[in-house]
């Protein structure tokens, strides 16, 4: 196996070899600062020795529980350190996690289960006012290949078994060890993203893959052993997983886990738990510098604000600059199929750099903007951006043909984003190549939202685009045409779309228009509307 050489930034330890799957990784950092705090919570704070330890006991429950390595795991729960430490122990016994949204329902459970073969289901029992025990009884018979179903936090249905007793269950005389052979380009992870189709694509993370996002990135931004990164961001989306998580194990420093984010919550966190890490979207930003409480907290433990999901704006930048004095202000440019971050700013980048490109790629990734033909093109021309390196993922799991659309042979990732890099290497985004909305740092394809609302007998069309949001950036608004003679119900059209995708899928406003403008193909003119909305 392969190694490169790293060490813990700032503890004086020697450079010790780079672990290069999930598990031995953690053991690494293990050894050297095992006792050192990992994850704060608010029920309580884990060392590393500790999630070491129960990720080892968990992962002798789930071979118990007869999950053998290969087979699926998937996990449908806030951030908590029980969804860390599922995440370890799956790694620990070659399973691909799953990750899904706790606000997917039941067209995003069906298909990414369903698609994935998924034999065991960890997930909370309840989510806000959503009864997750309830529902998946009634969809258990949609659900073939899940074998075991785990719930966090409550009881389940007859059958069904709690985390707290799979923790517990030790191992089984006739099962696997639980530390089975791992190689690093093995899948680590299997995150959904949105496809154009319609249908959500699984993205293959490998070890590998993930690990060299995260290191990158904790190298780029100096992290260290004494840091504390504040961990609002989703763990099914690589803005929690590797930029924050494992960004922080591999710099040996801790994550202030906080089940999702609000405002006040991380406030009062950066504040009590003396974060100096902040990965947020702008609308976090936003969010949380325009409570009345903000101007009065103590926020000078904050050293590094990281911004994902769009460049900052001048703003927002001279604003976190003025309040957070000393930050380092950072764009993080990544994806899903990037396993997280792949360029970020430089050091060195003043306010109208940081407002003008997202950064340089780092690590040892490269970058490239190619043509219509896949020709790359010089300095300051604008093509499709593409990404090279380790951080690239494996793929698309059971999808070829989409796979080698994305994922070429020879080693480049088509983003799908549009760009221009500049004769000092830093990337300028320009925009994005398909019909891609961002809402509140989620990424929207209007393909998916239109297939659930083209069930509605009442709709003969419709078209959804992102419109621009002060507050989340960009929002869903569906037009749809009815079928000749009769009248649809948008609050009918709304709770269709609320009972089968998540939350921020959901357009903000539906209007019912007499026609689409139509290219001569019958194609629907999306330009054309994002002009009229304008």
């Amino acid at each position: 196996m392969s190694t490169t050489t790293t060490a813990l930034p700032g503890d004086g330890t020697p450079p010790p070899t780079s672990p290069a799957t999930l598990p031995s990784a953690l053991r690494r950092t293990c050894e050297l600062r095992g006792g050192a705090p990992f994850l704060l919570t608010a029920e309580r704070d884990w060392t590393y020795a500790e999630i070491e330890d129960a990720s080892a006991r968990l992962a002798d429950g789930l071979l118990a529980a007869g999950v053998r390595p290969g087979e699926r795991i998937a996990i449908a729960a806030p951030n908590s350190a029980e969804w860390i430490i599922t995440w370890f122990a799956a790694a620990r016994i070659g399973c691909p996690l799953v990750t899904l949204n706790v606000a997917y329902r039941e067209h995003e459970f069906d298909h990414m289960l369903n698609q994935s073969g998924s034999v065991a289901l960890v997930c909370a029992a309840r989510h806000g006012d959503f009864d997750f025990v309830g529902f998946l009884d009634a969809l258990r018979a949609q659900l073939p290949t899940v074998r075991e179903y785990v719930f966090l936090g409550g009881t389940g249905f007859d059958g069904s078994r709690t985390w707290d007793d799979l923790l517990a269950a030790g191992p089984a005389s006739d099962a696997p060890p639980s530390d089975a052979p791992v190689a690093p380009h093995d899948p680590l992870v299997i995150l959904y993203t949105s496809g154009t189709t319609g249908l959500p694509k699984g993205a293959v993370l490998t070890h590998a893959g993930v690990l060299a996002s995260a290191r990158a990135q904790a190298d780029h931004l100096g992290q260290r052993p004494d840091d504390v990164a504040i961990g609002h961001m989703p763990m099914n989306h690589v803005g929690g997983m590797t930029c924050t998580v494992a960004a922080a194990m591999v710099s040996g420093g801790a994550v202030a886990l906080l089940a999702g984010f609000g405002p006040q919550i991380a406030l009062r966190t950066v504040v009590e738990r003396r974060v100096s890490i902040f990965v947020g979207v702008p609308t976090m930003y936003a969010l949380v510098m325009g409570l009345p409480e903000f101007r009065d907290a103590d926020t000078s433990s904050v050293r590094t604000c990281v911004i994902g999901g769009s460049n900052v704006e001048p703003e927002m930048g001279r604003r976190i600059l003025q309040v957070f004095p000393g930050t380092r202000l950072a764009n993080l440019y990544g994806l899903s199929e990037s396993s997280g971050g792949c360029v970020i700013s430089a050091a060195d980048d003043d306010l109208d750099t940081l407002v003008e490109t997202i950064g340089v790629p780092i690590g040892d990734f490269r970058v490239r903007v190619v043509d219509a033909s896949g020709e790359p093109l010089p300095p300051d021309a604008e093509g499709e951006l593409q990404v090279a390196g380790a951080c690239v993922a494996g793929g698309y799991w059971g999808m070829a043909e989409e796979s080698r659309a994305a994922f070429r042979r020879d080693g480049w990732l088509a983003t799908g984003d549009m760009a221009a890099i500049r004769a000092d290497g830093r990337v300028v985004l320009r925009g994005r190549t398909k019909d891609m909305y961002v809402r509140g740092g989620y990424n929207v394809y209007p393909a998916e939202v239109e297939n659930v609302i083209a069930g509605d007998p009442a709709v003969a069309m419709s078209a959804v685009i992102g419109v621009p949001h002060e507050i989340y950036g960009e929002v869903g608004r569906a037009y749809v045409v009815p079928v000749a003679g009769a009248r649809v119900d948008v609050d009918a059209v709304l709770e269709r779309c609320r009972a089968r995708l998540a939350r921020y899928k959901v357009p903000a406003e539906v209007e019912v228009v007499d026609s689409l403008p139509l290219t001569p193909s019958g194609k629907i003119k999306k330009v054309a509307l994002k002009a009229i909305a304008r």
